[in-house]
């Protein structure tokens, strides 16, 4: 019989229950008549405390709480993918349905859907023995995913009776096992999993292979791993969201899952009609074929923000045991912070700096640490990166959020709104960015790209930072007096970034660009300065080179040298040929 406890005090979603009616921690119950959905999350002898993840208006003193005696959990099997979830996986589109366009407190409906059937091909038969995490089917989930049935990670045993392949719904017996202890249990396309237990796995591996984004800045020079985790912090209109899109668009990634996490309403909006819309480039499918968005806007009570990224991180985890590469984009932690910090005041504990919760390290550091390359229980290998955004307030990266993930991310794309005012996107500033990978991941770059790789991008990094030690002087007294060395770094500076770092989501060929071309387009950047800087050291005034169009050409090559004809860069190469002979002529 379910236990059931008697509310004394409701503080916003905090609702308090006197004394221990024998609720578990983290054990989600059913709150007053309307059955709110919440979670324990404080328990004394004289106290338990339960967040409620709906909103609280109306609940009074008296009324009971009923408890299910399982932890909060999501509802794992075929039909994830091309599906929008609220904060705790109910599906946007089935409340619709129930409630119209703004979802009504206690609805309940079923995470998946229990009627439809799907394709379901058996890969095992009766006698074999199952371990945690073996694959018994396989099922067409969307044209680009197939889902891949698994025995759950604490059981084990051997196979009684199968069923022959066919359609079957997520909750029909695909398999009956008979487990170490004797005991039989029937195995469906379902399994339940605690959002906040991380999913076991055999090991886990470093970084080795690159997220490929097609974004020249992320690539080539702050790189993110398979398995890594990179924060995009960055003031209101730098470009969080578009960054994010463009990854979710174009990375190497099997499956995105997008947590609007307290976004406003609109922009959250803004996204789902433009991921529907969306084609996979490397399939032609709608992208949403193998993404799952879970949207949990400003307006929607704050403790269902505080689940929704566990809710989209065992999602995560649970494509990843199947041998997927999974990436999670967390828009934005900040405001996951804020629920915290919101739920942290109303519990009456001692704040932290800005208010934050003393624990908020250590709840962000354990969201990250869930990223990583594993090897799955089934033998198989997968990944999941995590790509959150931070808003900070005014754009101001001393406070506690940033400071708090940068301890726990290896990459940092830092935005810049002088940048994004000045048009120039991606607005990720090259100067307060870092990558940690680069050296995990620089022998994958010259196996599998060129030698020279990581040796160009450090040059190209090298030139941007002379450029703004320059440009210190510029300010203070012109550029005039400086040697004319020094107006050369200045100008190929001018190249690197007008050319390679901005890059343009909305032309065809900019958009996303392969590694081979981010390569190329590095290397005809050093000869040309290589070559200008062989004029210069012959006694050449800038002046003169500058008179030459050649600067600006090499700028134009992501527009003018399309993705697939890489031989052009041979005609550029001549062109800084012809350009340097001609200044020796002009001036012999």
């Amino acid at each position: 019989m379910a236990k059931t406890g008697v509310i004394y005090g409701i503080n916003g979603p905090v609702v308090s229950l006197e004394g221990d009616p024998g609720f578990q921690m983290n054990e989600m119950v059913y709150v007053g008549r309307e059955n709110l959905v919440g979670e324990v999350i404080g328990l004394t002898s004289e106290k338990t405390t339960i967040q409620v993840y709906e909103e609280t208006s109306g609940l009074k003193p008296g009324e009971t709480v009923t408890g299910t005696g399982a932890p909060v959990s999501v509802t794992l099997a075929p039909g994830i993918l091309n599906n929008i979830f609220d904060g705790i996986e109910r599906p946007l589109s089935k409340i619709a349905e129930h409630s119209g366009y703004s979802i009504s407190r206690g609805i309940s409906v079923d995470a998946l859907d229990t009627s439809r059937k799907w394709d379901a091909h058996i890969t095992v038969k009766k006698g074999d023995r199952l371990m945690p995490g073996t694959i018994i089917a396989e099922v067409p989930e969307t044209r680009a995913i197939v889902h891949k049935v698994m025995v759950p990670p604490d059981m084990e045993g051997y196979v009684t009776e199968v069923v022959s392949d066919g359609q079957y719904t997520i909750n029909e017996m695909l398999v009956r096992l008979q487990l170490m202890d004797g005991s039989e249990r029937e195995l469906t396309m379902t399994q339940k999993w605690p959002i906040r237990v991380p999913r076991p796995t055999a090991r886990r591996f470093s970084a080795t292979r690159p997220l490929i984004t097609g974004q020249r800045i992320l690539d080539t020079m702050f790189p993110l791993a398979k398995g890594g985790t990179a924060a995009i912090p960055g003031g209101f209109g730098t470009g969080k969201t578009m960054t994010q899109h463009q990854i979710a668009k174009w990375s190497d990634a099997d499956v995105i899952i997008y947590i609007g996490c307290g976004e406003r309403g609109n922009e959250m909006t803004q996204v789902l009609e433009e991921f529907s819309e969306l084609i996979d480039p490397k399939s032609g499918n709608p992208l949403m074929d193998r993404t799952t968005l879970i949207a949990n806007t400003s307006n929607m009570p704050v403790a269902a923000r505080e689940a929704s990224l566990y809710a989209g991180l065992t999602l995560a985890e649970y494509y990843r045991d199947m041998g997927y590469h999974v990436a999670i984009m967390a828009d934005s932690t900040s405001r996951w912070a804020e629920a915290l910090r919101e739920l942290s005041g109303r519990l009456e504990e001692m704040p932290a700096e800005e208010g934050f919760p003393a624990y908020l390290a250590s709840r962000l550091s354990a969201f990250y640490e869930r990223a990583g390359m594993m090897r799955n229980l089934n033998g198989t290998d997968g990944s999941v990166t995590i790509i959150g955004a931070v808003s900070p307030q005014g754009g101001d990266f001393s406070e506690p959020v940033t400071q708090n993930t940068k301890r726990f991310v290896r990459c940092f794309w830092g935005l810049d709104k002088n940048l994004s005012y000045a048009r120039h996107f991606p607005a990720i500033h090259w100067l307060t960015s870092y990558s940690e990978y680069i050296n995990d991941l620089s022998s994958w770059y010259m196996d599998n790209v060129d030698q020279k790789f990581v040796d160009y991008r450090n040059r190209l990094m090298a030139l941007l930072t002379q450029e703004s030690s320059l440009m210190e002087i510029v300010k203070l007294i012109g550029s005039d007096v400086l040697p004319d060395d020094q107006k050369l770094v200045l100008e190929i500076a001018r190249v690197i970034r007008l050319g390679f770092l901005q890059q343009n989501a909305f032309h065809k060929d900019d958009t996303s660009v392969p590694l081979k071309k981010q390569f190329k387009m590095m290397e005809i950047i050093l000869y040309l300065y290589k070559k200008s800087k062989t004029l210069i050291s012959m006694g050449m005034p800038m002046s003169v080179l500058k008179e030459d169009p050649i600067f600006d050409k090499i700028i134009s090559i992501k527009y003018d040298v399309p993705n697939d004809r890489l031989e052009l860069f041979d005609e550029y190469r001549a062109q800084v040929d012809r350009f340097y002979e001609n200044v020796v002529e002009r001036n012999a």
